[in-house]
């Protein structure tokens, strides 16, 4: 039995399109997909769904990569996601693993990150284990400054097991990674300390 060839769709659905942050956090996952057929669906500069439907399809997994705009998503991906509707819970989507990478400046990307999960998951996808993640201008900033105190803030190293567990998910593997996490005393004060 032959194994079938790993597909993975990646929506660029950033304001900047090609040359945005999105499409830099994809060229940071690149080396992790090595091997992988990707095809890249940039909403910047073929808007709607319509022009991405073929290629959404054929895809075992997707990958959905948008920046933060007002607490929000990208107009982009909004109008995307109006037009793909009509598809909900069919073969396009139905099992379908997706990952989703979110950009920012600052502050209000968790909530994207999220609320684009809940949107997938009730369009059919599953969503493999740690396989969402934020990467903020001011995460980048504080890491820089103090990587030590800001190793529990998402950085690009991330991707490398966001890839890893979108692509077990693909085939069915499961031999999930996990990111450091902080296991320190959350409940401790750390205000004006």
């Amino acid at each position: 039995m032959s194994e079938v060839p790993t597909s993975i769709a990646i929506v660029i659905a950033g304001l900047g399109g090609a040359s945005g942050d999105g499409a830099a956090l994809v060229s940071l996952a690149a080396p992790h997909l090595e091997g992988v057929h990707t095809e890249l669906c940039v909403l910047a500069s073929r808007p709607g769904f319509a022009a991405h439907e073929r290629i959404l399809a054929a895809a075992s997994g997707l990958v959905f990569v948008t920046g933060t705009y007002w607490d929000g998503w990208s107009s982009h991906l909004q109008r995307f996601l109006e037009e793909a509707t009509p598809t909900e819970a069919t073969e396009l989507w139905l099992g379908k693993p997706a990952a989703v990478w979110v950009t920012g400046h600052s502050v209000g990307g968790k909530g994207v990150l999220s609320r684009l999960q809940g949107v997938l998951s009730s369009f059919g996808c599953t969503i493999p284990p740690m396989s969402g993640l934020v990467i903020t201008r001011a995460n980048e900033l504080a890491r820089a400054h103090d990587r030590e105190a800001a190793r529990d803030l998402f950085g690009p190293d991330d991707l490398v097991v966001s890839v890893h567990n979108l692509l077990e998910s693909v085939r069915g593997t499961r031999r999930y990674r996990a990111w450091e996490v902080d296991r320190g005393d959350a409940s401790q004060p750390w205000l004006g300390r």
